[in-house]
């Protein structure tokens, strides 16, 4: 995906460069005037340098599709609008087709430098360009809060964590109540890519994974529950979620959602719900 990102960057730039292996560490090349290097920047250091009113280029980490914007406004982060009705357009297309509180992995070009970033798709609030995107839209960096609660907002954090290539290794760092707020958000947003993220392909029950499927809002009651069982440890977190079930039919229920790892130093991984025994549903991943 990095190959993809540089390769509009080089596009963007109209310079043309020596073919290398991509990190996501960052890339330079000592050829030429020009370093990029993706940064994992503050919020504090990246306002210095999209000042308002500052035109920059979004590459969308997914897709490596790119648009311009330039920032109108934003304290904690950028409130920015897409430069012209051609921006607005492939922004568009990079939701496919609708506008989204999604938050997507970015990287700003600015000059010649790249910055980890995120956005969300949801037009908002005034605008002042003519481009036909009725509003503005947010672009976080490391260490932005939102306007109203002030706080980091978790989305946006992973979603810059991926853009910086370090998103394995920051979800490695959650506490279970991290992780199951995570969650949360995924099922309640409808976001599958961050549902992936969070779900390992090995290692959950199949219980788990097909009650997911048919949850459709689900919210943390408590602080987790930590213990030691059989040589490894465990998680219990307990949360109220509206569900479907092929036994029951539609449910509202409170139950735990099980976390584990093997020693301190490993991250939690989700692997079981408590509903699991009275769903008739195999619990074993291959059953």
């Amino acid at each position: 995906m990095y190959r993809i990102i540089i390769s509009q960057i080089i596009v963007i730039c109209t310079f043309v460069f020596t073919t290398h292996n991509i990190l996501a560490a960052g890339w330079e090349d000592e050829n030429t005037p020009i370093s990029f290097k993706l940064e994992l920047l503050p919020w504090e250091e990246a306002t210095q340098l999209i000042p308002k009113k500052t035109k920059f280029t979004l590459i969308d980490v997914e897709t490596g599709l790119h648009f311009k914007v330039q920032r109108r406004a934003g304290n904690q982060h950028a409130d920015v609008q897409p430069l012209t009705v051609k921006d607005t357009k492939i922004m568009k297309n990079i939701y496919g087709g609708n506008w989204s509180w999604k938050r997507r992995a970015v990287i700003v070009l600015v000059n010649d430098q790249m910055i980890a970033a995120s956005m969300h798709g949801m037009p908002h609030g005034a605008g002042a360009l003519q481009n036909k995107f009725p509003g503005h839209f947010c672009v976080h960096f490391y260490g932005s809060t939102t306007h109203r609660l002030k706080n980091e907002d978790p989305i946006h954090k992973l979603m810059i964590m991926k853009a910086a290539g370090k998103e394995k290794a920051y979800l490695y760092t959650l506490e279970p109540d991290q992780m199951i707020e995570l969650l949360t958000k995924a099922i309640n947003m409808r976001d599958s890519y961050l549902l992936k993220t969070i779900i390992p392909h090995g290692g959950t029950s199949a219980c788990f994974k097909e009650q997911i499927k048919h949850v459709s809002y689900m919210s943390l009651l408590e602080p987790a529950q930590n213990k030691k069982d059989a040589g490894y440890f465990l998680a219990e977190v307990p949360v109220q979620a509206a569900f479907y079930s092929k036994k029951y039919g539609k449910q509202n229920k409170k139950f735990n959602i099980i976390l584990t790892r093997y020693n301190v130093a490993d991250g939690w991984q989700i692997k079981d719900i408590s509903l699991c025994d009275e769903l008739d549903i195999p619990r074993n991943i291959n059953e």
